[in-house]
């Protein structure tokens, strides 16, 4: 992809060690980057530079730690916990995917664009946080042997339970929508005090089809009453087994359960206060464990299911959502991923079109894939000037993914040069937006673009006939 990963003021922090070392950084991988592209022993070099970036980003994560330790800085002992993740997990696993593939272009494109965006996000968050430019994203982060052993705990209880044999997606789910899901929160307290335990977990239907309705004998492929039922009392089981490991976990008592729509979901995820957040994939559906700081809670997200509400509330629930599907299957709303390393314009283009479209956000190229593996959109809006991996590198690797080809994706850009214009063009995308634009002709375009697109799909339907 031969990226190259500029330095921006920005990511200063106004400690010259520091930031010499980050640019430092930076530059091994945009070297790293300029000789993949050579064809002369140019995987030999690439792992040379790979070996180099590892140990000077250890190096790195050592010397800053020291200079944390030397100011007294309070975070020190969190910050060294996210560094010994990317030490511990994410290097050797980029590692071995290297290894496995030989040292391919799309893996070192990927090891590049997953270290170069952890290094800048790290940086624009908890590294600005040490000279107090900036908050801290994750402030109340288990500590690293209960995240591991909640990890193992809830693979083996997935397998205990379900004979499933799951694997972890992400440690740093935000929220993500996956096909339809089910949205279960419990809230565990201590007698009469005020602090408090919240434990959401999320179930792909199709996993809850799968398992708890199989275990039932039950012959449907769609939630009922008595699915919600068995599945609240199973996820109750699961969520008491885990709580167990957690500090002081037998002067817990469950309190309060609350059926979540996907909204009041998201709204509490974006509050990013969680101190874990788990996504795995089963096999037979996606599954999240997300465990939230008892200080940091709000009440009144949804209605408390208690022993003499408990029917009316899942038969409430289970209308909603029906009324919901029904719904979206008579207008059925296209689903638009905008792509942007502005939250500003991410925001923007979400107001707009929010209330037509089903809209998710995606601040890189990498979280895009994501998104775009967890929940297909029907139309992608990629800014074209994005740091680290830009709109042509995005686009190159959903081109890349045969399953993702087909996806149409018209670009975001600020500029109307000529010479950009013919860049953009010869990328072939399904066309391009200029953010400028007035709002209201942003969304006169895009709804010209699904117009023509359902009329030309018809006008083939009809050829075909």
């Amino acid at each position: 992809m031969n990226a190259q990963f500029e330095w921006r003021e920005e990511f200063n922090l106004g400690v010259e060690e520091i930031d010499k070392e980050h640019q430092r950084l930076f530059k091994i991988i945009n070297k790293i980057s300029a000789i993949r592209e050579e064809e002369k022993n140019s995987q030999w070099a690439c792992q040379e530079g790979i070996k180099y970036f590892k140990s000077h980003a250890v190096k790195h994560f050592a010397d800053e730690e020291a200079y944390m330790a030397s100011i007294g800085y309070e975070g020190l002992e969190q910050h060294r916990r996210i560094h010994q993740g990317f030490r511990t997990y994410t290097l050797p696993a980029l590692e071995r995917e290297l290894e496995q593939a030989n040292y391919s272009d799309e893996t070192v494109d990927h090891f590049l664009g997953v270290c170069a965006g952890w290094l800048i996000g790290h940086t624009l968050t908890e590294d600005l946080s040490i000279v107090g430019k900036r908050r801290g994203t994750w402030e109340n982060l288990l500590p690293d042997e209960q995240l591991a052993a909640m990890k193992e705990l809830i693979i083996q209880l997935v397998f205990d339970m379900f004979r499933l044999e799951s694997h972890l997606v992400s440690d740093t789910y935000s929220g993500e929508k996956f096909g339809n899901g089910v949205y279960y929160r419990l809230i565990y307290g201590k007698g009469q005090e005020e602090e408090r335990l919240e434990v959401i977990m999320v179930f792909e239907e199709s996993l809850l089809v799968k398992t708890v309705g199989r275990a039932m004998g039950l012959q449907t492929n769609k939630l009922d009453a008595l699915l919600i039922h068995a599945a609240r009392y199973t996820a109750r089981q699961f969520a008491g087994r885990i709580t167990e490991h957690l500090p002081a976990s037998e002067e817990y008592e469950l309190k309060e359960e609350n059926l979540l729509s996907f909204e009041q979901f998201q709204k509490i995820s974006q509050r990013k206060k969680i101190q874990a957040s788990l996504l795995f994939d089963t096999g037979e559906g996606y599954f999240a464990y997300c465990v939230i700081a008892p200080h940091l809670l709000e009440s009144g997200v949804a209605a408390p299911i208690q022993a003499e509400n408990v029917l009316s509330e899942v038969e409430k629930y289970l209308n909603q959502r029906e009324e919901e599907e029904t719904l979206e299957e008579q207008n059925p709303k296209r689903k638009i991923l905008v792509v942007d390393d502005s939250q500003t314009i991410r925001q923007g283009m979400k107001n707009l079109l929010d209330p037509d479209y089903e809209v998710t956000l995606a601040e890189s190229g990498v979280a895009a894939i994501r998104t775009i593996t967890l929940n297909r959109p029907d139309l992608v809006l990629l800014d074209y000037e994005m740091p680290v991996c830009n709109g042509k590198q995005t686009l190159e690797m959903l081109r890349s993914e045969q399953s993702f080809t087909d996806i149409p994706v018209i670009f975001l850009t600020g500029q109307d040069d000529p010479g950009i214009v013919k860049t953009l063009l010869s990328l072939r995308p399904a066309g391009y937006l200029l953010k400028y634009l007035k709002p209201q002709e942003l969304k006169k375009k895009i709804d010209a673009f699904f117009s023509n697109t359902q009329a030309a799909a018809k006008a083939c339907n009809n050829g075909a006939l």
